[in-house]
């Protein structure tokens, strides 16, 4: 049985909004969320308010993910969603909607039609076939050219030219980007709890007042 460190709970979590962005911040392992695999065009993207997983979209061209691909959790970038994170030298496809810890190699600076989506690069932590990658760069030159076309093209058949690479960086920027992600995630969406705590608290308060009445009714 595998184990998170939150409270049991009756109800299923939705994990986007549970976890902390890192499971071990010191040796940069962050928690992710799978929502595509590699080799596939289907874009698969978490619904933020409930944690399912719906079909964005099917691919415009024949042009299939090299990686694999998720959102890791309480983060979220400057395009509206959680920071995505990509996962180099995947073994065997991975589960979409699974947990893995996954550790930091680096990071794309992307934009996406003049808006951030920075993609962090990470390899599963607990492979030992990943243990000798410290760096994007141990993945080799063409690793990094050929992630870096798709990331520009993939969107060619849709808007063309609206994507660019804007380099690739060593972990410790990407580090100071997930923890940038994590404290706009508390400024702009942890404040959304509070709202729909206080319409849970407004529907129960008419719900009261309607039994209220109904008993009055009856007398």
């Amino acid at each position: 049985m595998a184990n998170i460190n939150v409270t049991p709970s009756l109800f299923m979590l939705n994990l986007q909004h549970v976890l902390d962005p890192f499971a071990d911040e010191d040796k940069k392992v962050i928690n992710g969320i799978v929502e595509i695999n590699s080799n596939q065009i289907n874009k698969y993207e978490l619904i933020t308010e409930t944690g399912h997983l719906k079909l964005d979209r099917v691919g415009y061209s024949s042009l299939a993910y090299p990686v694999a691909y998720g959102a890791i959790p309480c983060t979220w970038d400057h395009d509206g969603d959680l920071l995505d994170f990509i996962v180099a030298n995947v073994t065997e496809p991975l589960i979409p909607g699974s947990l893995i810890e996954a550790r930091v190699i680096g990071v794309i600076k992307f934009n996406d039609g003049g808006e951030t989506d920075d993609k962090i690069i990470t390899v599963i932590n607990d492979d030992k076939r990943q243990d000798h990658i410290k760096s994007y760069e141990d993945l080799g030159e063409h690793w990094a050219k050929e992630v870096g076309y798709y990331f520009e093209h993939y969107k060619d058949l849709k808007k063309p030219g609206t994507c660019k690479v804007e380099g690739f960086f060593d972990a410790k920027k990407a580090v100071e980007i997930i923890e940038d992600c994590a404290e706009r995630y508390e400024k702009e969406y942890l404040p959304k709890f509070d709202e729909e705590m206080e319409e849970l608290d407004e529907h129960d308060h008419q719900h009261h007042d309607h039994q209220h009445d109904h008993k009055d009714e009856s007398k």
